[in-house]
């Protein structure tokens, strides 16, 4: 079997007229190897610049069909694409040995499990590329720092109540060039420790770098695909206190993050083995040790080099990362609001905080510090705030400016209580005082008579307090203080005003009386 090239070659060879000699001397092939490639090529009937356009390995296959396949296994090739496609499928825990055995249970005079292997790979160099190339990445001093949990999870903690030995998730960063090691334990995965890990190693680094990139978990991310991406609020404002980038590797692909897998994978040998030789009463107590051992690895000389990762951290890293922020970042307890309920306040510590009415149906995140509540849309743009309340009473910490015009009207007439309606009445006059108690006392109870008191008075607003007056006073000596009594006094006596300065001519030098034409 001659190669492409070789083929090619010795074709357009040949249609220049060139002599076997040359051919066999260019290409190191016998006379009966040109003959071949000539006359398959006319039986072929494709022009050689067709030819040159196709895929050398389709070239060869033309010329040199592979003679030891049976026909019988070409009508059981496998289907390598739908094999492909399922074992690279989302959530999928195929492998090729899993497809293998189906396909063998379907053609069991089928390939066997090597070669079933040899043309599967040969498949997928040809038509999605090499699975183990491996891209050359030039890590730039100080510019990230790499976030990971170790996957081994070792029962080293006592439990102070059962006594039970309970399992713990060791938080590792790494950073920049020299891969300088941050390791602490915690007893959960969960976003508090993520958060706690992330702020810990920062100080440990005593510097911030320009890139964070943590694992795609749901701590720190809550939606990633190649189009998207979606950070958990804690995060985004860990990313704006810190002034760095939070920065996923691409989603489902863990070479996105070599050098904190490879840290990983050596703490589980000198980390974990280490904390396995003993147990522990408190999460502190292990803590010790481990920053302990931390220490220690990160001043080991590096195998091979003459320096440790410390010093490296110091020479390369250190100097091109940005100092840390003055104070210190404090998580808030955090909560997620699907949609904004219909009476617009989120449930907190059985208390609820107002939103502006507009967020109604909307997705909103609640952030609780000691001292303040803070409210944010679904990009994490602060909304509003609010004092913590750690009292009884009242349970709905309400924003005037978030309720609705109407909701507006009626908690301002629900909060009045008589002695404020007689407070505004009595500005206007005593008559208007006068009326105002006589309201109030008609009923057979205060409060019942909020709403006509209310209504009288919001009449007189921008009325002259002349006009005002008199109404109140035809209301009290009539003995009608009623609204609809009022407000049609003040009607007729609006109207009145208005008609008889509609009726008195303006003075001026101008206008002449009528003693002129006496």
């Amino acid at each position: 079997m001659q190669n492409s090239t070789t083929i090619l070659g010795i074709i357009e060879m040949r249609l220049k007229g060139i002599s076997y000699d040359d051919c066999r001397n260019r290409y190191g092939v016998g006379n009966s190897t040109v003959n071949l490639i000539m006359s398959r090529y006319r039986a072929k009937g494709i022009p050689l610049e067709v030819l040159k356009q196709m895929p050398g390995s389709e070239v060869e296959a033309s010329f040199y069909p592979p003679s030891n396949v049976r026909r019988k296994s070409e009508d059981i090739m496998p289907d390598y694409e739908a094999i492909y496609n399922r074992i690279n499928q989302d959530g999928s825990k195929a492998n090729l040995y899993f497809m293998w055995l189906r396909y063998k249970k379907e053609h069991p005079s089928g390939y066997q499990y090597t070669q079933f292997c040899h043309y599967f790979n040969q498949y997928v160099d040809t038509h999605h590329g090499s699975q183990n190339l491996r891209m050359a990445v030039e890590r730039v001093p100080g510019e990230r720092v790499y976030i990971d949990w170790v996957g081994d999870q070792p029962e080293l903690l006592v439990d102070s109540q059962t006594g039970e030995l309970r399992k713990v998730h060791i938080f590792v960063t790494t950073v920049g060039v020299s891969s300088m090691i941050y390791a602490e334990a915690f007893p959960d995965e969960k976003l508090p420790s993520f958060v706690a890990g992330t702020v810990h190693a920062l100080d440990y680094y005593g510097a911030a770098p320009k890139y964070l990139v943590p694992d795609n978990l749901r701590a720190a991310v809550t939606k990633h695909t190649k189009d998207e991406l979606i950070l958990n609020s804690a995060y985004q404002d860990l990313e704006q206190f810190y002034e760095v980038v939070i920065l996923p590797p691409p989603a489902r692909k863990p070479t996105g993050k070599a050098t904190v897998e490879k840290g990983v994978q050596w703490l589980e040998t000198h980390l974990l083995e280490d904390l396995k030789e003993q147990v522990y009463y408190t999460i502190e107590e292990l803590n010790r040790n481990v920053r302990r051992i931390v220490d220690n690895l990160n001043d080991r000389k590096i195998q091979g080099q003459s320096f440790s990762r410390r010093e490296a951290f110091e020479f390369y890293d250190k100097s091109k990362m940005r100092p840390l922020n003055s104070g210190h970042f404090t998580p808030c307890e955090y909560r997620y609001f699907g949609k904004v309920p219909n009476n617009y306040h989120l449930l907190f510590d059985e208390h609820y905080y107002s939103v502006p009415c507009t967020m109604y149906g909307q997705p909103a995140f609640l952030k609780a510090t000691m001292a303040e509540i803070r409210i944010c849309d679904r990009n994490n743009k602060l909304i509003c705030t609010h004092r913590r309340s750690y009292t009884t009473f009242p349970k709905y910490i309400t924003k005037t400016e978030h309720m609705p015009p109407e909701h507006r009207f009626y908690r301002d007439v629900n909060e009045k209580d008589g002695e404020y309606y007689r407070r505004w009445a009595a500005g206007y006059g005593p008559y208007t005082a006068k009326m105002i108690d006589t309201v109030l006392l008609s009923g057979q109870h205060e409060e019942q008579s909020y709403n006509s008191c209310n209504g009288i008075l919001h009449m007189c607003t921008g009325q002259s307090k002349l006009l005002v007056e008199e109404a109140a006073r035809l209301c009290v000596e009539g003995n009608a203080c009623r609204y609809s009594y009022f407000k049609r006094c003040l009607k007729q006596l609006t109207n009145r005003s208005q008609t008889k300065e509609q009726q008195q001519l303006p003075s001026h030098e101008n206008l002449r009386g009528k003693e002129i034409y006496k």
